[in-house]
């Protein structure tokens, strides 16, 4: 990012140091007299809830504590509609300029805002698409800029920060009319949240031999083997598709240790490559959730390029969300010209949607949206490990977010057993109800009713409509073995279990199936509603397996889909032939 003297200046195309922007500097212009009704100054709705601007003030934040402010455009959604194909051909996918100008915001609007006024001393980044940009600047530059100050309130043993009630923050009116939401003006919104369980085991399982490394997994833990022949990805391994320059994005909020993946990669043969991205200034710690993600896909997907964008939340007062947003357009913005990418997306995070604000909410969901609809990628994400409780608080039924996104495939947990030969011989759903009084992301699959957004027209089946419905958004979609899984963590092997790992699982499958789609006819599929389209019309082909025993410790399984386990867990020859006839 280069540091410009122009806030808003909003709109100025810039060069980043991944590429590809027009760069310029402007002066710092002075505000007009509010002549016009563009220049009006208009509230700036953060959509934080009344009792978090009600709460004790207890203090100032500091004029400099630096800030980072995201702002997100509004799209054009009819465009947006339009580009969602379900099934793309190779080489189909339109460029950035292309997307830019049908999606982003106007020549003029960008040449009107450019003009209002400047700030000193801001960084500014603008995404390909002229749908977001993302703005540095010390708390009292935001302040002046916006007309208000920042202050701290506690609720419910929390500190935060907001714009001061009293003063709430206003930008000009043609602003405001441009903008669906602007991010870190406060750190309201609960920071999100990795679903990661793990436990060291004495070790008697082994993995493919090497001399040099340790591939002795511990004790009856599910190693790649297994999982991949119990749901069938072997197969395809056989017909030489093992993900060969496809790409599974993950965002995460810890780092990676090269040495453990090393020791998994030599284990599991992997021939892929994988890549880092830090999004802001600092690198967060290695930890155990990214090191399940990767290594479940290239367990599975063992020739898969991956592609870790890692932002570091732990600061007190990180907005967690922008930046978890960055990653998401950042993904945006490196597969935009991309035309044959077929790339997937994994997302092992989330919170509950009643601890987020509004503004946040929106933000991420566009994102989403332009992820699979313009960029026609599946975005599939853990539905947490909280059972159908995600506020932790046992009784308290919520959902986690994005896993309740329409635009996503939420992936539910189930405990998978083989025999020893690898077969699939059951699963439950996955469920722990020992310790009910706090929630260590043991107490099982994620499921239940969204709160916030309304059931999507594509989602419909037997088991959709059930005594719980109330027209709301239900998740997850589909599910796969979330318990017991072997993973090389801190220079041992441990048992881990969470929807984390079902998430990739699901990617991982998604890329196997759309190397085969491309190779047999040119042609990549994507999209949560399609899983639901090939369940309604399966026939004899039986393209997931429903599971039918256990529960998330409020709704029990049934048959088809359910709260807890979704539609099921990977039948996948059977699915990628049910797609195949469907293309």
């Amino acid at each position: 990012m280069l540091s410009v003297l122009g806030l808003l200046l909003f709109l100025f195309p810039l060069v980043t140091a991944c590429g590809g922007n027009d760069s310029g500097n402007a002066k710092p212009t002075p505000t007009p007299a509010n002549t016009s009704t563009a220049n009006t100054l208009t509230t700036l709705d953060l959509g934080l809830p009344q009792k978090a601007l009600s709460a004790p003030v207890v203090g100032k934040l500091s004029d400099d504590q630096k800030m980072h402010v995201g702002v997100t455009f509004k799209s054009n959604q009819a465009a947006l509609d339009q580009m969602d194909k379900h099934k793309v051909k190779v080489g189909e996918k339109q460029s950035s300029a292309d997307l830019a100008k049908q999606l982003g915001i106007s020549e003029e609007t960008y040449q009107k805002v450019k003009s209002y006024f400047g700030v000193e001393d801001a960084t500014v980044n603008i995404g390909k698409l002229r749908t977001n940009i993302t703005i540095d600047a010390k708390a009292k530059t935001f302040a002046s800029l916006l007309h208000t100050s920042f202050v701290l309130h506690k609720l419910d043993g929390r500190t935060y920060y907001t714009p001061d009630p009293a003063n709430p923050p206003k930008v000009p009116k043609l602003v405001a009319d441009n903008v669906l939401a602007v991010t870190g003006l406060d750190n309201y919104s609960r920071p999100p949240q990795h679903t990661f369980h793990a436990q060291a085991q004495q070790r008697t399982a082994t993995l493919q031999a090497h001399a040099s490394v340790d591939c002795q997994a511990s004790g009856d833990s599910l190693v790649p083997s297994q999982v991949s022949h119990a749901y069938g990805y072997d197969q395809f391994w056989k017909q030489g598709w093992h993900g060969e320059k496809l790409n599974v994005n993950f965002v995460e909020i810890d780092g990676v240790s090269r040495t453990d993946l090393e020791n998994y990669f030599a284990c599991v043969d992997y021939k892929g490559k994988v890549g880092v991205v830090t999004i802001g200034d600092t690198i967060p710690n290695p930890g155990g959730e990214t090191q399940l993600d990767v290594e479940m896909v290239a367990g599975l997907a063992p020739a898969v390029n991956m592609m870790v964008y890692q932002t570091d939340i732990s600061q007190e007062q990180d907005a967690g969300w922008t930046k978890i947003n960055d990653a998401l357009t950042k993904i945006i913005d490196d597969n935009a010209d991309n035309k044959d990418s077929a790339s997937v997306v994994s997302i092992s995070l989330g919170m509950a949607e009643d601890y987020m604000t509004i503004g946040d909410l929106r933000a991420v969901r566009q994102s989403l949206e332009i992820l699979t609809k313009a960029e026609h990628m599946t975005v599939f994400v853990s539905s947490g490990d909280c059972g159908a409780f995600t506020s932790r608080v046992y009784g308290n039924l919520s959902v986690s977010y994005p896993a309740s996104d329409p635009s996503v495939v939420a992936v539910g947990g189930t405990i998978l057993g083989v025999d020893n030969k690898g077969q699939r011989v059951g699963e439950v759903a996955w469920a722990d109800g020992t310790n009910k009084s706090k929630c260590e992301n043991q107490w099982g699959t994620g499921g239940g009713l969204s709160v916030i957004f309304n059931k999507p027209s594509w989602q419909q089946g037997a088991g959709v409509k059930n005594r719980y419905s109330n027209n709301m958004r239900q998740i997850p979609d589909v599910s796969a073995v979330a318990y017991n899984l072997a993973v090389y963590f801190e220079g041992q092997w441990i048992s881990v279990g969470g929807t984390s790992a079902a998430a990739p699982i699901w990617a991982a499958g998604m890329i196997l199936m759309n190397q085969g789609l491309i190779e047999d006819k040119q042609v990549y599929v994507y999209g949560n509603d399609l899983f639901y389209e090939i369940q309604n019309n399966q026939g004899s082909m039986h393209p997931l397996y429903d599971v039918t025993k256990g529960n998330n410790l409020y709704y029990p399984t049934t048959a088809g889909w359910d709260y807890p386990t979704g539609l099921g867990s990977p039948n996948l020859p059977n699915l990628f032939l049910a797609i195949s006839k469907s293309v």
